[in-house]
């Protein structure tokens, strides 16, 4: 963040209204008119934004200004091929949190989490939760992602187990918990803050599936530097600022060996000498982790073929 920005920081959005953090306390505000034209295929304002506000009547205020964004989580917006749907601006890690069980762990949504992180720099924590329903076996199934050099903390909001490790992956920072619905999310952050008003959301008994508790994302003070932004369950999360070319360096435990195939382009699909195929062969790199990759690729090529046929067309 630039010099000379305001510490004022949103932390809630819904509608035309944004509830913004000043050191006077919070202001429910609405966004200057002529600010509208500024920004283009993307939000406005998110969640996470540093703005400058003037305020209009007692608790009310005009959003007059927000400073450049340094990194985002973001999706594509539905319904649109080239629109950034921002979850939450400016964050300093994405902590994935997913249940070893109830509901079942999504592995491919848990990597699509990790390639998104990568690709906009943002530094990654795997949350396993509700360790209390696994014997230790379940839990085994995060093991690629250690290996792959990514942080993994168990945690139970039940027991309390393993919550003054996260803690210490959280302070001093500001970090959006992320995953599908019923993971326990919500759960963690009332371990930390049980003062607040948090619904617990249950499995559904039809689906075994999470429902919806939190229905917009916010950002929940911890203490004076330190927030969570606690974002509803996504279901789907769509690839967004991911280019097929890039996808290999989204995935850490590849690196050591781009540079070393044998064609230069190298896709790691089906070409000879490839080093990454290599790996996946002799243990080096998890299988399982590969074949998210070869699904992702395959997703991300069909989309750019896509694209590039609608461009044709214009």
């Amino acid at each position: 963040m630039r010099s000379g920005w305001p510490p004022n920081l949103v932390i809630r959005g819904y509608g035309q209204y944004y509830d913004v953090l000043t050191p006077e306390g919070v202001l429910r505000c609405v966004v200057r008119g002529s600010l509208k034209r500024e920004r283009r295929k993307t939000d406005l304002v998110a969640v996470g934004d540093r703005v400058e506000v003037r305020r209009v009547a007692l608790g009310e205020g005009v959003i007059e200004a927000v400073a450049p964004r340094t990194r985002a989580l973001s999706r594509r917006a539905r319904g649109a091929e080239d629109a950034e749907q921002v979850i939450v601006a400016n964050l300093d890690q994405l902590v994935a949190v997913f249940a070893v069980a109830q509901p079942e762990p999504s592995l491919p949504m848990l990597d699509r989490f990790l390639v998104i992180a990568e690709a906009q720099e943002i530094p990654a924590v795997v949350c396993v939760n509700k360790i209390d329903l696994d014997d230790g076996a379940k839990r085994r199934l995060f093991d690629p992602y250690r290996r792959a050099g990514y942080r993994v903390v168990e945690t139970s909001a039940l027991t309390g187990a393993g919550l003054e490790e996260l803690w210490s992956c959280l302070a001093g920072k500001l970090s959006a918990l992320a995953g599908p619905s019923g993971v326990g999310k919500s759960s963690l952050v009332k371990a930390f803050r049980p003062d607040l008003d948090i619904r617990i959301g249950e499995l559904s008994e039809a689906t075994g599936r999470g429902r919806h508790t939190t229905t917009v994302t916010s950002l929940i003070q911890l203490d004076e530097q330190t927030f969570i932004a606690d974002t509803p369950g996504i279901g789907t999360l769509g690839l967004w600022g991911v280019e097929s070319s890039e996808l290999d360096r989204c995935f850490p435990e590849f690196r050591p060996y781009l540079g070393a195939c044998y064609y230069a382009d190298c896709r790691h699909l089906a070409e000879p000498g490839c080093a990454v195929r290599a790996a996946v062969e002799s243990g080096a790199i998890d299988a399982g982790r590969y074949a998210s990759y070869q699904g992702l690729l395959e997703q991300l090529m069909e989309e750019e073929r896509a694209e590039g046929w609608r461009r044709s067309r214009r």
